[in-house]
Parts: structure tokens; sequence; C-alpha cells
């Protein structure tokens, strides 16, 4: 109360404007309907709510408690991609499509979180995608981890290329999450099936062998290709110049374009270098319709011209993904680089 605080700060303005008006009414539990119109009016495609007490986010807890005190509940959103852009074999596109995508969801949850916050709600955002915290690398480096909220509110199953899949946009989707310290009156389950068809598509047009046909999934061959331009990728390209004797050496190591490549990367935002298995997944009822009319035609319109492109695959000395990418496809480079981790 006023009279408790001392006299300067009780007669200081904002603090008699503040006592003088009525304080909302805000209800304990956040409405679902309202709130998921709140988060497709701001951008999303789709949105489901997860608990933070539910077991299977157990893993989350700690985390989610360290980035917002008090939270109690999970908005997972969904913004699906335009997917002719994540197929195409001129990767500036597909990379366009990822960053511009990543700019729509983060706005979106900007939006969220805003009237969350004007109807007198702590929550809190953290990035979908890059930035975040690279003090933490080579740890965990997300404040949240989206795929396992999306999947606990219903919003998809992860893939064997290990990806969500969501029931209509298949996997052409970004995720984000925004933590909320309040329930919300109906949360989501997950899903009842999977929309991940096995037709191992992702497993063929892995140019570093990371898929496996029976699912396992060697994350540090998909690591040190498609990321090749991020964390470590960009440690070790640094430290090649460090270990080059003069500008000859240097330029005897990394060619022009793997030197314009990384610039881009660095002066506007890190290009993946495959992705391919986003590409050609057919699952998703809004994705199925051509895979299913016509198979054939389907893998040799968009599995078929990435595996044919000539370019740079990059993998570590003496490694599963180095045997794959000379046996399956020996028209394409295959270079041999540091994961830029220090004692891998």
């Amino acid at each position: 109360m006023t009279d408790q605080l001392p006299a300067r700060l009780a007669g200081h303005p904002t603090v008699r404007a503040v006592r003088s008006r009525t304080a909302p009414q805000v209800p304990a539990i956040i409405d679902a309907d309202w709130l998921r119109r709140i988060c497709l009016e701001a951008g999303a495609d789709d949105v489901a709510f997860a608990s933070v007490d539910d077991p299977a986010l157990a893993s989350e807890r700690e985390h989610a408690d360290a980035a917002l005190p008090g939270v109690r509940s999970y908005i997972s959103l969904v913004v699906k991609m335009n997917r002719d852009n994540v197929r195409s074999t001129a990767r500036s596109v597909a990379n366009q499509e990822f960053h511009r995508s990543g700019e729509i969801i983060n706005e979106a949850a900007h939006r969220i979180t805003r009237a969350l916050e004007d109807s007198g709600r702590r929550a809190l955002n953290p990035s979908a995608t890059f930035p975040m915290e690279m003090d933490r690398f080579p740890g965990r480096i997300w404040v949240v981890a989206h795929k396992p909220v999306a999947v606990a509110a219903g919003l998809g199953v992860m893939g064997i290329h290990r990806n969500v899949i969501h029931p209509r946009f298949g996997n052409f989707i970004l995720l984000a999450t925004i933590l909320v310290a309040a329930p919300i009156s109906s949360y989501g389950a997950p899903l009842d099936y999977s929309p991940c068809l096995e037709c191992k598509l992702c497993v063929a047009a892995c140019p570093v062998g990371a898929i496996g046909k029976d699912g396992e999934f060697d994350f540090v061959a998909c690591s040190v290709h498609n990321y090749r331009e991020f964390m470590g990728g960009f440690t070790d390209w640094a430290q090649t110049i460090a270990d080059s004797s003069d500008a000859a050496d240097f330029r005897s190591r990394v060619s022009d374009s793997e030197n314009a490549s990384m610039w881009q990367s660095l002066s506007f935002k890190a290009n993946y270098k495959a992705a391919y298995c986003l590409a050609v997944c057919p699952a998703g009822e809004d994705v199925i319709e051509p895979y299913l009319d016509d198979r054939k035609a389907f893998m040799d319109t968009v599995l078929k011209p990435l595996q044919q492109k000539r370019e740079t695959l990059y993998v570590l000395p003496n490694s599963v993904a180095k045997a794959h990418a000379e046996k399956r496809f020996p028209h394409k480079t295959v270079k041999v680089v540091d994961s830029g981790i220090r004692g891998r």
C-alpha cells in the first residue's frame, strides 16, 4: 500500500497515477479459444498448447523455469513454408524460404507475447531460429526445444529424419514456442498416429547418409555438412585461415566459392547446405497428393534433381558419412573437414 512506501516514492507522479487507477481483473486461467484466435490473427498457421507439467516435457522444465520463473504453459506455433522453394536445387531459394519463414514466426510470437502482456499476463518468446545462446556452445544453445513441445501439444510427430511432420502441412513448417506464466483452459494431446509414411525418400536424399533406413540418425554427419557455415563449421574455416602459411596456401585449401558463401552467411544469414530430407518428404494431407498420383514422377521432379546436383559434401575423416558420400554420389565433390568442436 502507498502508506508503506517511502514518502518520496509514494509522492512520485507515476506511483500516484498507478495507485489511483482500478486494477483490471485478470482471470486465473487463460481461455484457450481466445488465445488460439490471438495466435492465428498474429500470423501462425496452426497453434496448440501444452502444460509444463506434461511428463513428456520433463526435460524442458528446468530450462523453462530458468527462462520465465513461474511458467505454467507452452504455446506451440506453426508457420508453413512454401514447398517448391524448399525443394529447389538453388539452395539460395531454399535458404531464403527458411529465413523468411523464421522472420514470420518470430514476428507472430512477438505479437502474441505483446497481446498476453497487454492482458496482464507474463510471457516470453524465445527465438524460433537463430540467434541462440552461443555462450553455451557446443552444449544446449536453445532456450526451449520446440520439437518436443509441438509433439506433446499434438501438432505433429517426429519423422525418421528428426523433423516434426504436421498432419496437414507435412514437414514444410517452422516451429516456435511461447512460455506463459499461467495455465490455459485446454491443452492439446499427442496425435494417435504418425503422418510419416516411412517411404525412406529422406534416406535416399541425404547426401551424407545421416538418416538410416532403420531409423538411426547420425547427428554429427548432418551437422558437419548441413551446418557447414554455422558454429563448428565456421570455427573450422577460421582455423584453416590460422593454419595457412600465406594467402596462396589458404586459397589452395578453400575455394573462392566457399569463401564467398561464408561471406554471404556472415553478412546476411547462415546458409544450410542441404536440408534435402525436408525437401523430399511427401507426408501431410496438403502435400501427399502428387506422390500418391504418380510416385515415379514425384521422384523424378523432387528427389532426383537433388541427388544429381553437383556440389561439395563436407565430411569428417574416416567417417561413415565420407564412405557413404563417395559410394552413393561419385559426381559430388567430397571434402574432408574438421568439426570445429574441441575434443571430438
